[in-house]
């Protein structure tokens, strides 16, 4: 029996692995990429483009395939996984490299002094509680003098001597030299990176900083209130604000009202609110003084009833100092 024109018919439905081209096509397997520099042939193209279109994507993902099949492999629960390797294809950025940033002043020293400066890690090992604990923070390696049960006391020590302060107090100085530090680095930097250099620009810079060391001693729970100042450190100036007195005299609190409607009555302009009618707000006589407004103002926002008991009170306690005389 002659099986050959069934074989035939079995392999033209199935195209071969091989894939031949003019010009090899570029492989990228790190971005699972296939490139082909070919020239488009247009009769074909125009013929049928979707099938032209498809069997050129065919090629490329045989290729493709062939040669993930033939990278190192690695076992998982879901079955071998490919060990991509780096990709060769060079993209291009979406925005600029970031410039170096300026070297600090201890950066500068152990480069001049041959110092190879080793990052340290987060965690420490500690030999009493057998773990891994945070070096700096909440239950950190830092605090252990703090939080000890048993304390060394100097021979010298006051009665009053108390070792957990004394060891906060410490880390907390060396958090604000660090922070100082921080800030001396950065004007460093600023003043190395400003174009122009001059009296006007170094004062600015060290404005900056003075607002920004402001600002980080107010940042605690007290407001910096009790927190421990540097040496050489200036004292932060506050706005002083002017209150009036509770209690003043009749005359006074008389002249401040007059002022204020005088005032309400002279700026035209400001009164948006200003009703010209019969039935406005403002009175029945076309007056263009805002009566609510300035009753609220007098009687601290609690209307007009209030004023006028306070008033009445008021005349009364000045009859009864009267007769009284």
């Amino acid at each position: 029996m002659d099986v050959s024109d069934i074989l035939a018919s079995q392999a033209s439905k199935h195209k071969s692995i091989l894939v031949e081209k003019d010009v090899p096509l570029d492989l990228d397997p790190g971005f699972l990429t296939v490139t082909d520099p070919n020239v488009i042939d247009k009769e074909s193209y125009d013929h049928e483009r979707e099938a032209y279109l498809q069997a050129n994507a065919r090629d490329g993902i045989q290729l493709l395939l062939a040669s993930l099949f033939s990278l190192p492999t690695l076992s998982s629960p879901e079955g071998p996984l490919a060990q991509l390797p780096a990709p060769t294809t060079q993209l291009p950025r979406a925005k600029p490299l970031p410039k170096p940033k300026p070297p600090t002043k201890w950066e500068k020293f152990a480069r001049a002094k041959g110092i190879s400066s080793q990052r340290r890690d987060r965690k420490v090992w500690d030999e009493e509680r057998q773990a891994w604990v945070p070096r700096w923070g909440w239950k950190g390696k830092n605090r252990d003098e703090e939080t000890q049960w048993l304390h060394e006391v100097p021979a010298n020590a006051d009665a009053g001597y108390d070792p957990s302060k004394e060891a906060r107090d410490a880390r907390k100085a060396r958090v604000a030299k660090n922070e100082r530090q921080h800030l001396q680095n950065l004007g460093r930097a600023q003043q190395g990176a400003a174009v122009g250099s001059g009296a006007g620009a170094q004062a600015e810079r060290k404005k900056e900083i003075e607002r920004t060391l402001a600002a980080t001693r107010a940042s605690t729970a007290s407001m910096g209130k009790f927190d421990r100042t540097l040496e050489g450190e200036k004292k932060l100036r506050g706005v002083k604000r002017k209150f009036d007195p509770m209690e003043k005299s009749v005359e006074a609190e008389k002249s401040a009202n007059l002022a204020l409607v005088k005032k309400l009555g002279s700026d035209h302009s400001s009164l948006t609110k200003t009703r010209r009618d019969a039935g406005g707000d403002g009175g029945g006589d076309g007056n263009l003084l805002n009566v609510r407004k300035a009753v609220r103002f007098a009687s601290d926002g609690r209307g007009a009833v209030a004023l006028a008991r306070k008033s009445a009170s008021r005349s009364d306690s000045k009859r009864k100092r009267n007769a009284k005389r």
